[in-house]
């Protein structure tokens, strides 16, 4: 029995695709919203060491990238700190 063929990988197909989230790695949906953005922060808190580790060990334009790359995460990590900051009551300096 022969195979259908998949469709050639274009970005109108990809977008055209729904997504289904993998079950394996769920959030759990009655976890409060400070719990939320606190793993968040400490994630893009740990993303943002292991960038600047590798970056380290980088040079030229790899190494700029990936500094880029870190740039971006820290700002994503100041955003999630500020809503956490909203969320928890606490006024910013």
């Amino acid at each position: 029995m022969s195979k259908t063929p998949d469709p050639p990988m274009t970005a109108a197909n990809i977008m055209a695709t729904p997504y289904t989230p993998n079950a394996m790695f769920r959030v759990n949906p009655q976890t409060d919203t400070e719990s939320l953005l606190a793993n968040a922060c400490e994630s893009l808190a740990s993303a943002s060491v292991m960038l600047c580790d590798f970056a380290g060990m980088l040079e030229g334009p790899h190494r700029q990238t990936l500094l880029g790359i870190a740039q971006v995460v820290m700002l994503g990590e100041l955003a999630v700190n500020q809503a956490m900051e909203h969320v928890a009551g606490v006024p910013s300096p």
